[in-house]
């Protein structure tokens, strides 16, 4: 079984007002994933979120900035999922430097890709995020600005920088971006294409015991890929 990774935020100090601000917050994520911006209204969104019409305007002025705070949110989630695995204290993709030594990068590449796994394929929240991100993608506001700038790019970049101390391969090479984009899409399509698999693969749904075969393809194929960037000193580098 894989571990799933914990996406749960820092604890804070809470004033009385943040339950209903979180509830707003998630229940703009959802709604604005599901119908799209223009397709939810702010009684929806209260309503949802079991709280006062009045209280968007209050907590973020207005929808638009429910919708930026929706993607801060989504931004400060992956950010903790991405800091499991690719150093927790480190400030994502700004020139920090890589694993030691090739055979701890690879090692941190497999760690990375099932982090990957058991968020995006089986954390149910990982659904309401990527509905949103898709539509982000499909109609670009400057919420997902806010999203490629604080995940998109830094992990993408940090993913690079470790490809990099693992193979040879420039970090910046148009290569080494190719593929970190395919180590990431084909774990993606798991949770965009989630109905297609499930119906296909006979599950009634994708769990921890699902997610840990989906680990089990992917990180062959990653194996295969450094194997052949490498030679064969870098098969079974996955232990």
């Amino acid at each position: 079984m894989i571990k799933l990774p914990n996406a749960r935020r820092p604890r804070r100090e809470t004033s009385p007002a943040e339950p209903t601000r979180a509830a707003l917050v998630q229940a703009a994520l959802k709604l604005f994933g599901r119908q799209g911006f223009d397709g939810t209204s702010t009684r929806q969104i209260a309503a949802e979120a079991g709280a006062n019409i009045g209280s968007i305007a209050y907590h973020f002025g207005g929808k638009e900035g429910l919708r930026a705070a929706a993607a801060d949110f989504i931004v400060a989630t992956i950010q903790a999922v991405a800091g499991q695995a690719l150093g927790a204290g480190e400030r994502l993709g700004h020139g920090q430097a890589a694993a030691s030594d090739p055979e701890a990068a690879g090692a941190q590449l497999f760690t990375a890709l099932e982090r990957m796994v058991g968020f995006i394929v089986a954390q149910p929240q990982a659904g309401e995020i990527v509905q949103f991100v898709l539509r982000e993608l499909s109609y670009p506001t400057a919420a997902l600005d806010r999203i490629y700038d604080g995940v998109f790019e830094p992990t993408h970049r940090r993913l690079c920088q470790i490809w990099e101390q693992a193979t040879g391969e420039p970090a910046e090479s148009e290569r080494t971006r190719l593929t970190v984009f395919t180590l990431i899409g084909q774990v993606i399509y798991f949770r965009i294409g989630r109905e297609a698999v499930m119906r296909r693969m006979g599950w009634r749904d994708i769990g921890a015991a699902e997610a840990a075969k989906v680990v089990a393809v992917t990180t062959d194929n990653l194996g295969a890929i450094l194997a052949a960037r490498k030679g064969p000193g870098m098969k079974g580098s996955k232990q």
